[in-house]
Parts: structure tokens; C-alpha cells; sequence
């Protein structure tokens, strides 16, 4: 295990000059030794290029890697002592769940510091149990479906305990929706019980809240804001955490509809969890129209425009009346959840 500092930019082109032309833009960043963290974000937004900057298969074109002070920029794979887990599967199909379980150890074997037979049985003993697969451990790979060989590809990575870190990029893509939930459960608790620095890359807002301590929240080569999934969801530090986390994202108003607004702030942020029904003319309130209304089973999501065509969105509990579409409504959006933003970020 090891903690992580990051000190770099990278851009695929010779002599950027724009911020179009980085993949990744000037950041700072630590991932604490023993943590776990998702980098988090849209196709084309950094992620996996600064996962693989960590693991030493891509090297930043400007800037450091340390791991633990040690400069470690140059380093390979090898040399940082990464363990990496992919979208696909990347096993050995002629091998045992056993087998592929054990390969990592075995290489490991052949070296000075290599590790006994039995340190190998009981270490896969436990990862296999780990990932419910006790009573696969004999079967050949090759007969498995692609969400277990994808299970034994975890377990690759997590098999070594003497890793500067795991690094999954993307692995739960191939799993079936409806056992998803259950490998991120699994995740999480492995890391509790084997505490290693664990750096998980997804697009999925759900995975990335529900696996990591902290997550890195990614768009257009930059970092925009690190932080809990309560961090990211109370206090979004930029609009695009806002828009991007939470189901619907945050609604975004001209700062000018709700008298008090922090001085220079152009843009009022609620998110549709704090906007309630008022009566009409109701501090912090706006005048709208509902457009619809969608009965999710446990709350009501109505959707309303105001006068300038704003689209505004707001959940109600079972318990509360629902106007119908057409009606003119009065939404509440000024509160102690209300954020205000300047040039794309917090201001208060």
C-alpha cells in the first residue's frame, strides 16, 4: 500500500497551448495510503488516463508521480508494484479459478520474497471466499459465465497483500445489472477488511458513491471537486457536480429570482430534493407552471417551467398533495440547501 501524490498535466499533442488540446489539465492530488476512491465522470473526461498515469502505463507529459515521496514518474507497472483490473476479463481460460487466482503469487514466488505454498493456498482460500466463489475453486475458467471471470479478474487483483495499489477501470461493465449491486457491496467490504489503496474508475454516479470514501469528480481533462457522496450532493464546488450527481441533477435558476443572493453570484442552484410547494408569493418562492408530473412509486417528480422557460424540478413526498399539470404553482427555492455560483463555481 502506498499513499499517492499527483503533480501533473498531460496532453497526448506535442506543445499544447489550449486547454483543448490537454487530456488531463494542471492538477494536485493525494490518494491517502489505505483509502478508497473513485475517479468519476463522463466518456472522454480524463479518467482513465490519469488511472493509467497512477499505474505507469501512460507518463504525464508534465509534472510527478510519487508513491509515498518516492519519485516513481519513470517507473513501469512492475516497478511501482500496481495491481490493475480492466473492463473485460483478463484470465486464463485453461487454468482453474484456483490457478488464475494463485498466478499473481506464483510470479511473485520466483523472487527473492516469494511466498510459500501454503501463504498461497490460504490467501486464495480467503479472496475466493470473499467473492462467494469457495465452491468454484476447480473449475476451469473457460466454462464460466462472463461475470464470474470477471469475479476471478478481481480477485487477481486483490490477491496480493504487498501492492502499492489496486486500480479497476471500469470492471463492473460485463456484470449483469442485477448483480451489479451486489459486487459493489463486496468491493466494499473487501476493502474494509484487507485495507488497500484501491482507485476505481466509472461513469456510474451509484458505483462511484456507493464503493468510495471519496470521489473525484471529473469533466474536461479537469478535477472539479473531491469529496464525499455528502459533500458532492450538499455543497457541489462546481455546476457540472451539481448537474452530473443526483437523479434528477441539480436545477439551475438566474440568481435573480430569489432576492438576497450573494453579491456577484449569477446563478442559483437547488436540488429538486429542497424545492417545495408554497403559497403564492412566498419568500424565497417563484412563480411557474407545471408541465408534468411522474409518480416514481415513493416520491412524485414534478416538473415546472417558469415565465423565462426555465425548467425546474422538485420531489414530493407520497403524503403531500400533487397539482395537475397546467395548474400555476409556487416553488420554494431559496434555503439553508441553496447554493449560488459565479463563472461555473461555488460562491456560497
Amino acid at each position: 500500500m502506498a499513499r499517492i501524490d499527483l503533480d501533473l498535466a498531460h496532453a497526448y499533442k506535442p506543445n499544447p497551448q489550449r486547454d483543448e488540446d490537454y487530456a488531463l489539465l494542471p492538477l494536485k492530488m493525494t490518494f491517502e495510503d489505505g483509502g478508497a476512491y473513485a475517479l468519476l465522470g463522463p466518456s472522454g473526461c480524463g479518467k482513465t488516463t490519469l488511472l493509467n498515469i497512477v499505474s505507469g502505463l501512460v507518463k504525464p507529459s508534465q509534472g510527478s508521480v510519487k508513491f509515498d515521496g518516492v519519485e516513481v514518474t519513470g517507473r513501469t507497472p512492475q516497478q511501482r508494484n500496481i495491481a490493475q483490473v480492466f473492463q473485460f476479463p483478463v484470465i486464463y481460460d485453461t487454468m482453474t479459478v484456483a490457478e488464475n487466482l494463485a498466478f499473481p503469487l506464483l510470479n511473485r514466488q520466483k523472487g527473492p520474497r516469494g511466498a510459500s505454498a501454503e501463504y498461497i493456498k490460504q490467501r486464495v482460500g480467503r479472496i475466493a471466499e470473499m467473492l462467494e466463489m469457495s465452491n468454484q475453486l476447480d473449475t476451469r475458467a473457460a466454462g464460466l459465465a462472463a461475470d464470474a471471470k470477471q469475479k476471478i479478474s478481481l480477485g487477481r487483483g486483490l490477491v496480493r497483500e504487498d501492492v502499492s495499489a489496486v486500480l479497476f477501470d471500469e470492471p463492473l461493465t460485463v456484470i449483469d445489472p442485477h448483480l451489479k449491486w451486489q459486487l459493489r457491496r463486496k468491493l466494499k467490504q473487501i476493502h474494509h477488511e484487507l485495507k488497500l489503496t484501491l482507485v476505481y474508475v466509472t461513469h456510474d454516479q451509484v458505483e462511484a458513491l456507493t464503493f468510495a470514501d471519496q470521489v473525484v469528480v471529473m469533466t474536461r481533462g479537469r478535477a472539479v471537486q473531491i469529496g464525499s457522496a455528502s459533500d458532492l450532493f450538499e455543497r457541489p464546488q462546481h455546476t457540472f457536480v451539481g448537474h452530473f450527481i443526483g437523479s434528477p441533477g441539480m436545477n439551475f435558476l438566474p440568481a435573480a429570482v430569489a432576492p438576497g443572493a450573494p453579491v456577484g453570484a449569477t446563478t442559483l442552484g437547488v436540488r429538486p430534493e429542497y424545492v417545495t410547494l408554497t403559497a403564492p408569493n412566498a419568500e424565497g418562492a417563484v412563480p411557474a407552471t407545471l408541465t408534468q408530473a411522474q409518480d416514481i412509486g415513493t416520491y412524485w417528480l414534478l416538473t415546472a417551467k417558469l415565465a423565462d422557460d426555465t425548467v425546474v424540478r422538485a420531489r414530493l413526498t407520497g403524503e403531500q398533495a400533487v397539482p395537475k399539470v397546467g395548474d400555476a404553482v409556487w416553488l420554494g427555492v431559496k434555503g439553508s440547501h441553496t447554493c449560488y455560483y459565479k463563472n461555473e463555481e461555488l460562491l456560497a
